[in-house]
């Protein structure tokens, strides 16, 4: 299949999956954890991101430790608006690592973690170095938790018993009760054996261990929304999209529920600005379907 470039460089969305190797699931997850930026059309920039996260990833480096190292290095350094596309990234084991003039570093503790071209360093201000705080104890208790987290990711892909994968993730948050990413799949296992008590508390955790983290949000809005209580739910779909204002799925959530609420205009209003985000996929076609109703209901006055 030909690639198809449009203006300045911009490719479709079928063509960057192809060209970054990457399927429309994993794209998907990326942009809900804002990661990047969803759209239909891509630039040149995007492809670098996009293939530069593929690696980190084969790396097990989590989604909350790339988030971050991007938003510190924002910080850190002038002119980076977008460093998965700006510098060329690197991972030393689990970690993700930056050469600056010789020196590695970390973006979270003043070490920095990227390597960076003759160009980039030209970018690069003064910046201070934080004192690590660290301890030994503490590192390998997030690598040992880091472990156990991608042991029941691994798991559940396989198709493990349930049981195993939940055994994995709790000892990822015995070694490390931060550890967010496994206390929103543990919610996510609860919440699908209707255990929805254990889900929330879950959940809740998980907002509370990143309070940055917008699929622990939009989850627990999931949650909310199926025990009636709307309220809740709305404000846990507004905090993901205040959090990642490009998170389709939550305009998608907003828009139903507003929908069973009687608040069509509103409605309308999420739909619309979700087909923006969205206009491809077999969810657009419904929520195509779904807006066109409102309308005539609408006109219909």
């Amino acid at each position: 299949m030909e690639t198809t470039e449009i203006n300045d460089g911009a490719y479709r969305r079928e063509d960057v999956r192809r060209i970054a190797d990457v399927t429309e699931r994993q794209l998907r997850s990326w942009e809900k954890q804002g990661l990047v930026e969803p759209q239909e059309m891509f630039g040149f920039s995007d492809l670098l991101a996009l293939k530069t996260l593929k690696k980190l990833r084969e790396f097990n480096i989590t989604p909350k430790q790339i988030r971050h190292a991007i938003t510190s290095l924002k910080t850190r350094l002038e002119d980076i608006h977008d460093p998965l596309a700006q510098l060329r990234i690197t991972a030393e084991g689990r970690k993700i690592t930056v050469h600056v003039a010789g020196h590695m570093m970390e973006p979270i503790s003043g070490q920095l973690l990227f390597d960076f071209d003759s160009k980039e360093i030209e970018k690069l201000r003064s910046f201070p170095v934080k004192a690590d705080t660290a301890t030994p104890r503490a590192e390998e208790r997030e690598r040992v938790a880091e472990y156990w987290f991608q042991r029941g990711l691994a798991l559940e892909e396989t198709g493990a018993p349930v049981e195993e994968a939940i055994s994995a993730y709790r000892k990822a948050i015995e070694s490390n009760p931060n550890a967010s990413g496994a206390l929103v799949n543990l919610g996510t296992i609860a919440f699908r054996m209707r255990k929805l008590k254990e889900a929330a508390e879950y959940y809740t955790r998980a907002t509370q261990a990143d309070p940055q983290y917008p699929l622990a949000h939009f989850n627990l809005g999931n949650l909310c929304d199926e025990q009636g209580n709307f309220e809740a739910a709305r404000q846990h779909y507004l905090d993901a999209i205040r959090l990642n204002p490009r998170y389709a799925d939550a305009y998608f959530n907003l828009a139903l529920l507003c929908e069973r609420n009687n608040e069509v205009l509103q409605a309308i209003g999420y739909w619309q600005t979700y087909l923006k985000l969205d206009s491809t996929s077999s969810w657009a076609s419904a929520a195509r379907k779904q807006l066109d109703r409102l309308k005539r209901t609408v006109r219909s006055k």
